[in-house]
Order: structure tokens, then C-alpha cells, then sequence
């Protein structure tokens, strides 16, 4: 069964700049839940950032990968860079996915780390423009699946298909244990198809 990352603010946790939670009451989400399969995160506060802290964007809305790269920059309002922050945020949730098997996030939308579709645009007037967030892009490069807290329902279909995958893996390696039956997964010798 996979473990799914989910930002600490949609299990409750008042993790948020604001020191708030977002709580979500999705179903699914409460089934995995129940299930254990859930590893709550906050990659800002992981990074080292408190709560509550200073509301942060993504200068000029540039997104995730622009700051991974290094050409754009995270800051508060008042022109604190807190990149470095964001950036150690953002290993930290790629370390935390590792090591629980998770190949799958839900992360909340339009936040400066796990925004999947929108993020703010840098102005701090409340606009948004499409992109994702440092931890979001960088999870995504590493091949883990995003999803914002309005596309649960995308995130099962996409556990689904990878459990599905994962079963016709293990169907085939039991299948060459069949032919050289020694239960290691490989085939004793080449099958060549016959002239």
C-alpha cells in the first residue's frame, strides 16, 4: 500500500504562514487517513521558517523550478529572501517522500512551496498565475506525482494506475521464476525464439 506526502495544514496542523490550518474534509483523504498511509509535512516549517512567519512568493511568479535554478528568488513582503529556507524545505520533503515509499503528494494549491497548478505572482496583491512551488517542482523532477487538495480524486486514479503497474511488475517477475524457478526474479538462460 503507498504512502501518500500531504501538507501538515490539510491534516489540521496550524502550520501555515498565518498560523492557521486548511483542514480538508475530502473523503478519500480520510480513508487514507485511517489507513495510516498519510506522512503529514510542511516543508516551510521544515525549512526552518516559524509560525506564524511573513507571508512569501516567488518573485515575478517565475515558479518552482526558476528558484531551483537559481534565477528567480523567494521573499517576504517586505524583500526578505527566504530561498534557502524554501529550497531546504523542499529536500526536506524529497528526503521525507524516499523514505516512506510515497510516489504520490498532495500538497496545498497556490502555496510558494506546493502550489501544483497556481502560485502567487510576487505582487502580494492576492493574484495568481500558473506554475508550481519550489517543493512541488522539485518533487515532480524527482518522478513524484503532485496533486493539489481540489484533485484527490486525480491523486487515486493515479495511486491506482501505479498499484496496477506495480502488479503486472510483480506478475512478470514471477513469471520468470517460473521458467529457471530459483525465485530470484531472472531467467537461468536466454529464451531464443526458434528458426
Amino acid at each position: 500500500m503507498d504512502r501518500i506526502l500531504v501538507s501538515a495544514c490539510l491534516m489540521g496542523r496550524k502550520v501555515r504562514y498565518d498560523g492557521a490550518a486548511r483542514t480538508s474534509e475530502d473523503a478519500l483523504l480520510a480513508d487514507w487517513r485511517r489507513q495510516g498511509r498519510l506522512v503529514p509535512f510542511c516543508p516551510e516549517v521544515e525549512g526552518g521558517l516559524p509560525v506564524p512567519r511573513p507571508t512569501a512568493e516567488i518573485e515575478g511568479g517565475a515558479g518552482g523550478e526558476a528558484v531551483l535554478a537559481g534565477t528567480a528568488r523567494v521573499l517576504t513582503a517586505d524583500g526578505t529572501d527566504v530561498t534557502a529556507s524554501f529550497v531546504a524545505g523542499a529536500r526536506a520533503a524529497l528526503e521525507a517522500a524516499r523514505s516512506c515509499g510515497a510516489r504520490v503528494a498532495i500538497l496545498k494549491e497556490g502555496s510558494p512551496s506546493c502550489g501544483s497548478l497556481t502560485v502567487h505572482d510576487g505582487t502580494f496583491g492576492g493574484g495568481r498565475v500558473p506554475g508550481s512551488g519550489v517543493t512541488t517542482a522539485l518533487l515532480e523532477r524527482e518522478g513524484i506525482a503532485v496533486f493539489g487538495e481540489e484533485r484527490i480524486a486525480e491523486a487515486a486514479a493515479r495511486l491506482c494506475a501505479l498499484a496496477e503497474a506495480d502488479d503486472a511488475g510483480a506478475a512478470g517477475t514471477a513469471a520468470a521464476d517460473v521458467i529457471d524457478g530459483d525465485g530470484d526474479g531472472d531467467q537461468a538462460f536466454p529464451v531464443t525464439p526458434a528458426p
